[in-house]
């Protein structure tokens, strides 16, 4: 029988808790903010607010979901399809820096090559401990 957060090593451990932390971090910050998140949504996407608060659920949701051994595959495919999914928002950033003077423009090119990193984490993160059955099953 696994427990809750069972976990390959001591890197996969940190890895876990990380990623755990930087989208539930991200999660709060979606209703904390929701103002700057609204910023970034390009035109393009319909009803921003409501783009806002879903991604910030599914953040918070996948950052829970992701520490227990039985939903860890599921949340961690869950967490980069967001990852995916608000890539637009990222570039539109870097697209428009004289919109968002409170970061230096090179940061913002910087984000995006940065999603491909959370990318790897996230699928390092969701392995499930050892089973005998692979590493994800």
């Amino acid at each position: 029988m696994s427990h809750a957060l069972s976990t390959h090593s001591r890197s996969h451990l940190v890895a876990l808790l990380g990623i755990a932390a930087f989208f539930f971090g991200g999660g709060i910050g979606h209703f904390m903010f929701p103002e700057f998140f609204v910023s970034i949504v390009p035109d393009y996407i319909p009803t921003p607010a409501l783009m806002v608060a879903i991604s910030g659920i599914c953040e918070l949701a996948g950052s829970i979901a992701i520490l227990m051994t039985r939903t860890r595959r599921i949340a961690g495919f869950g967490l980069m399809l967001l990852i995916i999914a608000v890539f637009p928002a990222n570039v539109y950033m870097a697209q428009n820096p004289e919109q968002f003077t409170t970061f230096p423009p090179w940061l913002l090119y910087a984000r995006l090559p940065l999603q491909l990193v959370l990318l790897i984490w996230v699928g390092f993160a969701m392995r499930r401990a050892r089973s005998g059955y692979g590493d994800f099953y």
